[in-house]
Order: structure tokens, then sequence, then C-alpha cells
């Protein structure tokens, strides 16, 4: 059950860096091998050239609203790379102004929203952050959510994953993304994914060889079209590492293509 060769991948989190230096990351603790990457007049190349090594057709990439490097990499690679605008519900409606013109006019294709890194901190079923969901369902985005124990020391009970099952009976149309793993609270997460037709997961920040053990079985059982890949480069680990790890993940032959490729594809509504 290695994974196939052959698969165009889409990476549901894959950037570029944002400042010139990584130093201070408050979650570097986390991870023992973190890419050096730079901020560099090349970095839009050095991410593609990386991207092609691994077969990664299209990545979803965190922006921020003013950086060029950002701007032009959806600008001029729109083919490859899409955008994920980060949200603060604390900011109202200036925040959903940002969220609709991004996605609007520069190819920004889903929001996405740390609870426990907000100041103060916004809970994933707190009315603040219902607009957000409102206008997500009216823009037709996924919303891309970190759940579980932040790696920040920050407090985590604005990230228990019980806290999206309000959230997925008001908005039955909202597409919710679950980010970073929802430990230690995956045995939930996974009965959460089983019962909302309208909630997913991505494997960000997790090496293969730590994916929880109940998220692929799920995976391979009832939750085939639920699961999908993120590799969190270049925050956390380099590409390299990712996919030889991935062919020790124990996933059946018919689930790769839609955990690699088919999940993220349809809830992004990308073109085949």
């Amino acid at each position: 059950m290695a994974m196939p060769r052959g698969i165009e991948v889409i990476d549901t989190m894959i950037g570029l860096p944002t400042t010139e230096r990584r130093d201070g990351h408050p979650a570097s603790y986390l991870f023992g091998d973190t890419p050096e990457m730079q901020r560099a007049p090349d970095n839009i190349e050095l991410l593609l050239a990386e991207m092609d090594r691994f077969r990664i057709a299209r990545g979803l990439v965190p922006v921020t609203l003013g950086d060029d490097l950002h701007a032009r990499a959806l600008a001029e690679h729109p083919d490859r790379l899409f955008g994920s605008l980060e949200v603060d519900p604390n900011r109202g409606v200036a925040a959903l102004r940002e969220l609709e013109d991004a996605v609007r006019a520069r190819r920004v294709i889903a929001a996405q929203f740390f609870p426990a890194g907000k100041t103060p901190p916004v809970p994933i079923n707190d009315r603040r952050a219902y607009p957000l969901y409102e206008r997500c369902v009216e823009l037709d985005v996924p919303v891309f959510v970190q759940g579980g124990v932040p790696g920040p020391r920050v407090p985590a009970a604005s990230q228990h994953p019980g806290l999206v099952d309000e959230v997925c009976y008001d908005f039955p149309e909202l597409r919710f993304v679950f980010r970073h793993g929802c430990e230690p609270w995956v045995d939930l997460t996974v009965k959460l994914l089983l019962k909302w037709p309208n909630l997913f997961y991505s494997t960000t920040a997790f090496a293969p060889k730590h994916y929880p053990p109940a998220i692929v079985r799920y995976a391979n059982t009832r939750g085939a079209a639920k699961i999908m890949f993120g590799s969190y480069y270049p925050w956390g680990f380099e590409l390299s590492r990712i996919f030889e790890e991935l062919d020790g993940v124990e996933l059946r032959d018919e689930v790769w293509p839609r955990f690699l490729r088919d999940n993220a594809a349809e809830v992004l509504k990308l073109p085949a």
C-alpha cells in the first residue's frame, strides 16, 4: 500500500516565507528539521521547483494582503498557486471586506482562521466567527481552521474540536476543514467527521509517520472522501521528508488519489 507514483498532488498548505528570517517561530520547538527557507526574490521559482520535484501540481498558499511576493505568486502562476487568506474575526466587517475583495479580485479561494492565535482568542463556535462562516458560504469558499492543542504556547480551549459540532449544525453549506491534527481529541474528531457531511480534515503540521492512527483508519473506511493532504512546507518539514514518509502510510490503493488530489479539488472547487 505504498504511495502510488504518477498522481498529480494538490497540497492544501504550502507556501512562501513572510519575513526575512525564521528566528522566533512560536512553534519551532515542535519541528527538528525546519527548512532553512529565507525570503528572497527567487522564492517563487524555488517553490515551484520543489513542487515539480514531488509532482505537486497545485498548492494552496497562505497569503498576506499587501505582500508583493505573495501577490506575484498568485498572479504569475494562476494554474499552480491559489491563495488562502487569514481572517481575524475580532476585526469585524473590515476583515470580511478584505476577504471578499481577495476572493473576487486576487485569486484567493479559501479563508483560514487560527482561533487560539487571535488577541483575544476566538473559539471555533464563538459568535464573533459566525459572520466569517456566513461570508464563506456566500462566497462559496471553504474555511481552514486549526483544531486541537496549538503549537504556540497559548491556551488551547478555543480550538477544542467539539466546538465545531454547533458550527456544522448552524452552517450546513459551509465547507469546514480542520488543520493541525486536532490532538488529543482525534477520536472525537473522527466521530464529528462521520457525523457532518460538510466537515473535512487536512494533515497539515504532522509528518506522515505521525499521522494519527484513527485518521488513517477512518480514511481507509468511511472517510475516504474526508481526509486530504497538506505538507506544511516550509514552516515545518522538507518535502523530501514528507514524501519519503508517505510511503509508510498504510492507505488503501483506492484511497490514495482521493487523499492526494481529489478531495482537495472538490472542497476547493478546482477544475479537474
